[in-house]
């Protein structure tokens, strides 16, 4: 489904900050605006672009803080955040060291933190204890009554943000009864920018102190808390659920098995077997001259390096083996609920190898390009998605 870009990347990644919309985070005159001023696969215009649409409407809030108009200022800066976020995305070439990188996440940072301040319902920024450090999080309440309510986990994936979470999922929770607590973990948001940590495969050494921590708020029913796996998330979810057994369902936007064949299966079989044989000046050769020419093979081999704290391109795909399920999805004991998007350009394929492999109660869902779900983690199709979510996750719940 094409949306704005004949570019796979910028017509996804376009689409991605207009189905916020849904929720405050875009305005979609706004979106088609931006994008009209983008030249198909100009990275440059397109940071240049959406930071332009970021910053006016930052001013926007700003003024209707100072005038007092609490509703105004907070949509204006959710959809600034966006807009911010969704500046940052392409530039990769050195995140760490990028000042323009650096400053546009913090400004999608600030900007939402704001926003949370003025929400209707309770947002508590939390730090989760992790090994010898801390990892950032908010607590969305549905609402200031103290009392134990369900609670879904939600994890984000290969470039999605703490921030993002609202938009994701929390939103659509709150105005359902359950609280969210969402997180930027390893290789993730904040704790890659600013603490350096890189993806890690064994991800129930992340989610177990999440988890650990939901126990000790008395908001969260300690009998209902569930876990939600985003993009990536769906394998790092997965995996934690086959050893952290405190979660009573989870939820895989999308499934996802095995990372290692989702991006192989789409590379030319020499490439693959270079790559596996260690001769990594040749695969990365060969690499860089797909990279040139391919805006999604481009971004995903400089987020993945960056991410995954590897060397090179071929460095980074021969990390990613570690990253399957193969020998631990029989682990995983909870109801368990698969989507799958019809036209995933990133994991085709690999939710019904999740669906098929799970031994649990499991159900299935798939979107389609015919009702505007078919793209990965259904983008542009928040309000549907979440009806199915939450339909499967209040009958478990009930």
């Amino acid at each position: 489904m094409k949306f704005l870009f004949d570019d796979d990347s910028f017509s996804y990644e376009a689409l991605r900050a207009a189905g916020f919309a849904s929720y405050a985070g875009a305005d979609l005159g706004e979106v088609i605006s931006t994008a009209n001023r983008i030249p198909e696969g100009d990275e440059a215009a397109w940071v240049r672009e959406w930071e332009a649409t970021a910053r006016r409407v930052h001013a926007i809030a700003n003024s209707s803080a100072s005038a007092g108009r609490r509703v105004s200022a907070r949509e204006a800066l959710l959809r600034a955040s966006n807009y911010y976020r969704t500046a940052e995305f392409y530039l990769r070439d050195d995140p760490a060291h990028d000042p323009k990188a650096q400053e546009l996440s913090r400004l999608s940072r600030e900007t939402f933190a704001q926003a949370a301040e003025l929400m209707d319902t309770p947002v508590r920024s939390v730090a989760i204890p992790y090994e010898d450090t801390t990892l950032p999080g908010y607590l969305f309440l549905a609402d200031d009554s103290g009392a134990p309510r369900p609670t879904i986990i939600f994890n984000s994936g290969f470039d999605s943000t703490l921030e993002e979470a609202y938009f994701a999922l929390a939103a659509g929770a709150l105005a359902r009864g359950y609280h969210v607590l969402a997180f930027d973990g390893p290789g993730q948001g904040a704790v890659i920018r600013e603490q350096g940590l890189p993806f890690r495969p064994d991800w129930e050494a992340v989610i177990t102190p999440v988890v650990d921590f939901a126990l000790t708020l008395p908001e969260v029913d300690a009998a209902r808390i569930s876990l939600y796996g985003y993009s990536l998330g769906g394998y790092l979810t997965s995996r934690a659920a086959a050893f952290e057994h405190r979660v009573q369902a989870l939820i895989l936007n999308d499934g996802l098995f095995d990372y290692h064949a989702a991006h192989t299966r789409i590379m030319p079989p020499f490439l693959a077997e270079w790559i596996a044989a260690g001769r990594d000046e040749e695969a990365n050769n060969v690499a860089g001259l797909i990279m040139a020419v391919n805006t999604t093979t481009r971004w995903a081999m400089r987020n993945g390096v960056w991410t995954f704290g590897a060397a090179s391109p071929a460095d980074y795909i021969r990390r990613t083996a570690a990253y399957t399920l193969a020998d631990v999805i029989t682990g995983i004991q909870c109801p368990t609920l698969v989507l799958d998007a019809e036209n995933d350009l990133f994991f085709k394929g690999e939710a019904p190898r999740v669906y098929e492999a799970l031994t649990c109660k499991k159900d299935l869902i798939t979107g389609t390009e015919a009702e505007g779900a078919g793209e990965h983690c259904h983008a542009g199709a928040m309000l549907l998605t979440h009806q199915r979510i939450f339909d499967w996750l209040d009958a478990l719940t009930a």
